[in-house]
């Protein structure tokens, strides 16, 4: 009996089984196989190229400044005041011959994210290594007062980086009105300070700040020349001659103070040195 009843639930499964392939096959629609697609990755927005660590103390940075446009053969040359000139009291005219060089557009460049001039390439001029004008002509009048003055001209980024190829820059002195002419001999070492400069304002401006200086008759190295930058009371020992951003400085005031230092680490004995400038961050409005 129990052998008879094991073979009809055997029977049983199996019409059952035959029965449910069936259905399958003639109801159900076939599934195709899937086709494995390729990842789509969302392209992210390029990034600024980030420059190489110079230092880093007190929760302050010095990076290189990369990504700038070269101009190897900009020039710049002035030719008004010619050098020694003696100037009446008044308005002097500036004339400069620019070659290889657009005053007036804007730097092509991937990284302009420091403060920037929407009126474009620009000449710095610095009297005394008092902070600079810019003039975005070849040909300005500038009002300058009695005195004896050292003027140094260089070619400028549109975000007011100097262009360092030996030949965009020039070195003169000149005498307005009646002050009695002092000789400063130009063929020694000089440092002349550029940026930062004035007031920034928001996060594009504030978060990287464009350290620039300019030098004449001196190169800087590990085992020569050197530049101390003391901002806000942290010091930075410079021995290469390059534009720098520094970073993480907070709202409000900033104090910059540079030096040229000899290879023994003394305070070169020249004209303006050293400098000290106070700059302003604040945030956006």
């Amino acid at each position: 009996m129990c052998f008879i009843m094991n073979n009809f639930k055997l029977l049983l499964a199996s019409i059952c089984l035959a029965s449910f392939a069936s259905c399958a096959g003639d109801g159900a629609e076939e599934v195709p196989a899937v086709t494995p697609t390729e990842e789509v990755v969302a392209t992210p927005e390029p990034e600024h190229p980030a420059g190489e660590l110079i230092s880093e103390k007190n929760g302050l940075k010095l990076t290189t400044v990369v990504g700038s446009p070269d101009f190897p053969e900009a020039t710049l040359k002035i030719t008004n005041p010619v050098e020694g000139a003696k100037l009446k009291t008044g308005n002097t005219t500036f004339v400069y011959e620019v070659s290889n060089y657009e005053l007036g557009t804007q730097t092509s460049s991937e990284h302009v994210h420091c403060a920037n001039s929407d009126k474009g390439q620009h000449i710095h001029l610095i009297l005394n290594n008092e902070p600079y004008t810019a003039h975005y002509t070849p040909q300005f009048d500038l009002e300058v007062p009695d005195g004896n003055y050292v003027a140094l001209s260089f070619l400028s980024r549109s975000y007011h980086e100097s262009i360092k190829n030996g030949t965009a820059s020039q070195l003169i002195q000149f005498t307005v009105g009646k002050a009695k002419s002092e000789k400063i001999d130009l063929t020694k070492p000089m440092m002349f300070y550029s940026r930062p400069k004035g007031e920034y304002k928001g996060p594009k401006e504030t978060d990287k700040l464009l350290l620039d200086f300019f030098l004449s008759n001196v190169t800087l190295a590990e085992d020569g020349y050197k530049v101390r930058a003391t901002i806000n009371g942290t010091d930075f020992l410079i021995t290469k001659w390059q534009s720098m951003f520094i970073e993480g400085l907070p709202l409000g005031d900033v104090t910059i103070k540079l030096e040229l230092l000899d290879k023994d680490g003394n305070l070169v004995k020249a004209p303006y040195n050293p400098v000290e400038r106070t700059v302003k961050l604040m945030a956006a409005e």
